[in-house]
């Protein structure tokens, strides 16, 4: 197994690299395209493009520009965005990834639970009025845009009906730090958690009920069966634990992309200052630094949790450790 997770780190490490590069490359390698002009913004004035220049190394060898970007990305931490009046770039992410991490952390709690407990049911009572009704409400939740639901749940939370006493609760846009109001920073995100949720639960809860219906012919849940056990045992302690690998599997890779700026429409409609919103932006603004930081950085995310997803595979599922 450890020969197994050595070889899976070092195959992370070469993707990262393989990312950085290729990062760098189309935001600044592009032929014909100067980046010395994409780093010091619009309108900048000739002694700030040479001082990019010659800061950034971008008169010397293609290599020696890529050294310089990574270590003022990742060493140094003084990439500078221009744009934004010389602000540095990775105290922005700092500051912005706290508020992605606590709404995808919320909203994937809100999911796993209800997916699980959609698509238990779901294939429990296969084929009856109860599947049929929960798999309608997962497609209806696939189908609609998390902006529109965002901006329908604004339209009723903070405008129409805000001084009812059913939604007087609910603050304005924003975020509340824990550490300042931990009341006022649950009341800030509890609707945008659900928001955020209402696709992954519709999409988890049709994929686990698909596995479990497909694994209730497979021969080991046969032969629990066979052993007088509780269709409910049966299906909750073998059944669940054997579809949860495909479960895990989604979780990984969806639950990085958020992180890495994935809820970027969530963030901006409920004036969450995250990493998608500070990407949203940056954006905006054609500000190439924090717009290279935030990819860069989502890019991580995802890689590293794929192999966390594998590592966990090794740990679940006896047969892929046993192919390694």
């Amino acid at each position: 197994m450890i020969p197994a997770l050595l070889r899976r780190l070092g195959q992370t490490l070469l993707v990262l690299f393989g990312v950085s590069v290729l990062v760098f490359a189309v935001f600044f390698a592009t032929p014909g395209a100067d980046p010395t002009a994409r780093i010091a913004g619009r309108n900048a004035s000739p002694q700030i493009m040479e001082k990019v220049r010659r800061e950034y190394g971008f008169d010397r060898a293609l290599p020696v520009q890529y050294a310089t970007m990574m270590k003022k990305l990742f060493i140094t931490r003084d990439l500078a965005s221009y744009a934004d009046r010389g602000e540095l770039v990775v105290p922005q992410i700092e500051q912005a990834a706290p508020v992605t991490a606590c709404l995808v952390c919320g909203a994937a709690f809100i999911w796993v639970s209800a997916s699980i407990i959609m698509g238990t049911l779901a294939a429990a009572f296969r084929d009856t009025w109860v599947d049929r009704t929960l798999m309608l409400a997962g497609l209806v939740g696939i189908s609609i845009p998390v902006f529109w639901l965002g901006q329908v749940t604004n339209l009723i939370t903070q405008s129409r009906y805000h001084d009812t006493w059913l939604f007087s609760w609910v603050p304005g846009l924003g975020y509340v730090p824990f550490s300042e109001d931990p009341g006022g920073w649950f009341r800030a995100l509890v609707i945008p958690w659900v928001v955020l949720a209402v696709m992954f639960i519709g999409i988890y809860s049709r994929v686990l009920r698909a596995d479990l219906v497909a694994l209730a012919g497979e021969d080991f849940m046969r032969t629990a069966r066979a052993k007088g056990l509780s269709p409910t045992r049966v299906m909750l302690r073998h059944g669940l634990r054997t579809a949860l690998v495909t479960f895990v599997s989604l979780f990984g890779l969806d639950f990085a992309q958020l992180v890495g700026g994935g809820a970027l429409l969530t963030e901006v409609v409920f004036g969450l200052p995250g990493v998608g919103r500070l990407t949203y932006r940056a954006l905006t603004n054609l500000d190439l630094p924090v717009i290279m930081a935030t990819v860069m950085y989502s890019a991580i995310f995802v890689v590293v949790a794929n192999a966390v997803v594998d590592m966990v595979y090794l740990l679940l599922d006896p047969r892929v450790r046993d192919a390694r």
